[in-house]
């Protein structure tokens, strides 16, 4: 296939929100600012970072519990479903969810129609086991206008199966929210580029599949961010380039969604996806959801 039957601009945000509910409406003016300025630049799938809209790290369960709200009736859904109509694309955002007395790190999906889905993070980092309760819903892929949009959040790409079984759904794209905090050194290599980022680009390797990573910057109560935002192709390398540790910027990548679909045949002997061998391992890994045909 030839034609570019899904040509979507994908952009990532990567700025430094700030944790405090004193800070709460500046986030939200900061992420409104990059969601037009990433629009009026033509992009029809923006991505944000991991809590962009309340910070990060906070100091207790009660500060995370007023830094929360529903999904998806709370202020941030609802401001990204407004912009997403009035730009006629897709937003991938990350919020601090409420559900009764449980807190869950959720990403959502939001589209010219309104909301799509949501994504509450599997894998959970460090204090994050003390305000949020690990995702119990398990992966979902949503077929949307300019194609398959999975989610992941942050600490996820650590985990080979995550990007494996949402691939396996069917995704065409994985955007992933990330707040990558500093790991042991070395924290960058020569290049500037930082081993989260290297597993980013593997993953879009091994899968044969776009994947948007928006990471923050900065330091926020003595946790440092390593920034390097990207957006991977099929073949794992990233389009354009890969953000710095402390830019705030936005970086967009022309694609057609459909090549995830179309490019898993690397020579005549190798096919990636029926290369794999599911008589000695599930093609699910385990987990209970059919693959959507590619």
């Amino acid at each position: 296939m030839t034609a570019n039957v899904s040509p979507v601009r994908v952009a990532v945000a990567q700025f430094e929100p700030r944790v405090g509910v004193e800070n709460l409406k500046a986030n939200g003016l900061a992420v409104e600012e990059r969601i037009r300025t990433a629009a009026e630049a033509g992009a029809g799938l923006i991505v944000l970072p991991e809590l962009a809209t309340t910070g990060y790290v906070f100091s207790s369960r009660d500060e995370a519990f007023a830094h929360a709200e529903a999904v998806p009736d709370g202020r941030s859904v609802e401001s990204f479903a407004r912009l997403a109509a009035e730009y006629d694309a897709y937003i991938v955002g990350c919020v601090v969810e409420r559900d009764g007395t449980r807190l869950f790190d959720t990403a959502v999906l939001v589209g010219p129609d309104g909301y799509i889905g949501r994504y509450r993070k599997t894998h959970l980092w460090n204090t994050e086991k003390l305000w949020f309760t690990p995702g119990d819903e398990g992966f979902s892929v949503y077929d949307t206008r300019i194609g398959r949009i999975g989610l992941l959040v942050c600490w996820d790409i650590w985990f080979p199966e995550t990007a494996r079984i949402v691939s396996q759904l069917g995704a065409d794209i994985i955007c992933i929210p990330t707040g990558w905090v500093w790991t042991p050194p070395p924290l960058y290599d020569a290049s500037g580029v930082c081993m989260p980022a290297y597993l980013t680009t593997t993953a879009a390797h091994v899968n044969n599949v776009f994947i948007a990573t928006a990471d923050r910057i900065g330091e926020e109560r003595g946790v440092g961010f390593m920034g390097n935002s990207l957006i991977a192709g099929t073949n794992g390398w990233p389009i354009d380039r890969i953000a710095g540790p402390d830019e705030d910027t936005i970086l967009y990548a022309d694609v057609d969604l459909t090549a995830a679909r179309t490019a898993p045949i690397w020579n005549q002997l190798n096919d990636l996806h029926r290369d794999r061998r599911t008589d000695l391992y599930d093609q699910m890994l385990g987990y209970g959801a059919a693959p959507l045909p590619r």
